[in-house]
């Protein structure tokens, strides 16, 4: 850890003068680190169906669980068609058991159906690729087509011709690229036939998919808008399932991770814990292809004999739920000769992922109240840390837990700290984990309330705003200080889709039109520290508050601070000089300085397109004492940097 001078931290507005901050830091004496700045995902606020998980047709397998009734919800008839809700002798699988019965009735010429996809389908001069399955004997071509909700316009569509029987599911591919951009998001899917070319007056439909192009051109792959945004982030870690769609709401509806590969007409949905059926389309596999196309490690969460409803696995019955983790462990990181390595080989990926991280459930001192979280530290977590260790000694097994109650983590366990703080909380728990021995993640956090206000009695802030962006880049500061024990930082919930969401603070919104994809006031303080990653940290001496910072050598062997401005007097910029030990007159350092709006409370707008943060780059030269000087404006967040592009370079690089 980086040494700093003692300092009482104070929080509120107008709590110290404003003086020249002087910063000296040494060259030798910090710690080795390996902090990497990452991001939770899961299934909430449609941020994977109908979000990153790029399937246009929504509601396309009819799946439903226990909670969610199945329907023909987005589903509408074209043409007189009639729609109903149909239980085969003999269905598409046994986990798609429901299909859509399209009954010709009176209708004569060309009936169907049509989608309203994920409240909107983007439609672009590219290629859409997709399928649908048909049981029912029909002479004729299908006609797919995309055109507009509001006026029927048809912006691209094909035909493909009729291989369906009577006895039997035949899938049918689509291939269509639009004529012509739509204007707008408000369009729809549409499949159509001729209700004479029908043998026996209905046709059964089921798993009806498009996918538009996706990032890397995978298959089954992601959304290339929100994968970019995400990529643009320079993650290193990658958490997943995520937190309560790891628990379920039951024993029942825990998300089962081998009811999540292979075929998709093999896949039955997942109930997810945030109020919707989710397809299971965005899959194990999906998620490692997601980790490996973006260079990412991995967190994987496994289900530790817990569930939101506060169902505890009794100790005498754990065995195969441990059993059960060893086995995803091994489909993902075994050769392919094992067990479930062969599976993975099956599916396409013989070499194995590299794992070296392993969570064990999610909050368990939260969703089990005291019962979960005695039996937690007492069998649960022991048990899985053993059994994971004995068989691979190289995976460090993190708790779902932290240190910050009391709870002595036994080891080689680490701990998993999950900040959703005020702003001004960041700043109180600036040296939370300066003398804490045991390491740890920070597996979610974010500025979720304002200051003042009465937190979690109310709802969350409505967006990611400024001062809540400045405060938590302290918060992150405080654990990069630290990071010879802070593993790694994730940002949580990362996706939030604008039509339906259930959490308000997150990284990115997105809807249909990927016009309104908006990167918020987190995502550029967590893209700048994430872009200038430290290999070792060094001891610094300076007052703290209003400013906060750490300082290291980078991956590139450049020299990097990183600081952040919060609550000076009167809202007054702060002089400051940074010295780095054996920095000579005239080196030369980028700064790159973030500022906000003069409302704090000011957010990123997805509706305007107005971004509030201002981004600025100087090169400055250290001057006859070797050291950088300049100013930063209250609430603003900066890195001084040795390595950088001269203009020129730039220049040279882009050509």
């Amino acid at each position: 850890m980086a040494i700093l001078r003692s300092v009482l931290l104070a929080v509120g507005w107008a709590v110290s003068s404003v003086s020249a901050i002087d910063i000296s830091i040494k060259a030798t004496g910090g710690n080795a680190t390996s902090h990497q700045y990452g991001f939770l995902h899961e299934d909430i606020n449609h941020s994977g169906d109908g979000g990153i998980y790029a399937e246009l047709i929504r509601n396309r397998a009819f799946q439903y669980g226990e909670r969610f009734p199945v329907s023909l919800a987005a589903w509408s008839p074209v043409n007189g068609a009639k729609l109903k809700l149909n239980r085969l002798d003999e269905p598409l699988s046994e986990e798609l058991p429901v299909s859509m019965n399209v009954e010709t009735g009176n209708a004569d010429g060309r009936i169907g159906f049509s989608n309203t996809g994920y409240w909107g389908i983007d439609v672009k001069k590219h290629k859409y690729t997709g399928s649908f399955w048909v049981k029912g004997a029909y002479e004729g071509n299908f006609t797919a087509s995309l055109q507009s909700a509001l006026n029927g316009d048809v912006f691209g569509s094909v035909d493909i011709e009729s291989t369906s029987l009577g006895d039997d599911w035949v899938e049918h591919e689509i291939e269509l690229i639009p004529d012509t951009d739509a204007p707008n998001s408000n369009n729809t899917f549409t499949l159509t036939f001729d209700s004479a070319g029908v043998k026996d007056g209905s046709l059964d439909f089921n798993l009806i998919s498009l996918f538009p192009p996706t990032y890397r051109g995978r298959k089954n792959g992601l959304r290339v808008d929100i994968a970019e945004a995400l990529e643009e982030l320079h993650p290193t870690f990658f958490r997943f399932p995520g937190g309560n769609m790891l628990e379920g709401d039951s024993i029942d509806t825990w998300w089962d991770w081998k009811a999540s590969l292979g075929p998709l007409r093999n896949r039955r949905g997942f109930q997810n814990t945030w109020g919707y059926q989710m397809t299971n389309g965005l899959g194990l596999m999906e998620y490692l292809l997601w980790a490996e196309d973006m260079g990412m490690e991995l967190i994987v969460g496994v289900y530790g004999g817990l569930s939101l409803d506060g169902y505890i696995v009794p100790e005498d019955e754990l065995q195969p739920w441990v059993d059960d983790a060893l086995n995803q462990i091994e489909f993902i990181r075994g050769p392919a000769n094992s067990t479930w390595g062969a599976k993975r080989a099956e599916l396409g990926h013989p070499e194995p992922f590299e794992l070296n991280y392993v969570e064990i459930g999610n909050e368990d001192w939260l969703a089990g109240g005291a019962a979960g979280w005695e039996s937690y530290k007492k069998y649960r977590f022991p048990t899985f840390l053993k059994a994971i260790n004995e068989a691979y000694p190289d995976i460090t097994v993190i708790s779902s837990g932290a240190t910050t109650d009391g709870y002595r983590i036994p080891e080689p366990g680490i701990g998993d700290y999950h900040p959703y703080r005020k702003p001004d909380e960041f700043l109180s728990e600036f040296n939370l984990f300066d003398n804490e021995p045991i390491p740890h993640v920070i597996g979610e956090v974010s500025s979720t309330h304002p200051n003042g206000g009465i937190g979690w009695d109310g709802p969350l802030a409505p967006w990611p705003w400024w001062i809540g962006s400045v405060g938590g880049a302290v918060g992150l500061i405080s654990y990069e200080r630290n990071a010879d024990r802070i593993y790694g930082t994730f940002y949580a919930p990362i996706l939030r889709n604008l039509n339906s969401y259930q959490w308000a603070i997150t990284m990115i919104q997105h809807a249909a039109d990927p016009a309104l994809t908006t990167r918020s006031t987190d995502w550029y303080i967590w893209e700048l520290f994430a872009a200038h990653p430290l290999k070792e940290t060094l001891p610094v001496t300076g007052d703290l508050n209003p400013l906060f910072y750490v300082a290291g050598k980078s991956t590139k062997d450049s020299l990097v601070w990183k600081g952040a401005c919060y609550n000076t007097t009167d809202h007054e910029s702060v002089p400051v000089s940074v010295s780095f030990e054996g920095v000579e007159t005239g080196t030369r350092a980028q700064l790159t300085l973030l500022t906000g709006p003069e409302d704090p409370y000011a957010y990123n707008d997805p509706w305007s397109g107005v971004n509030v943060v201002e981004t600025t780059n100087n090169v400055l030269e250290a001057n006859e004492e070797g050291a950088f000087e300049f100013e930063m404006p209250e609430l603003s967040v900066a890195v001084l940097d040795t390595h950088f592009e001269e203009e020129s370079e730039l220049e040279e690089s882009s050509k």
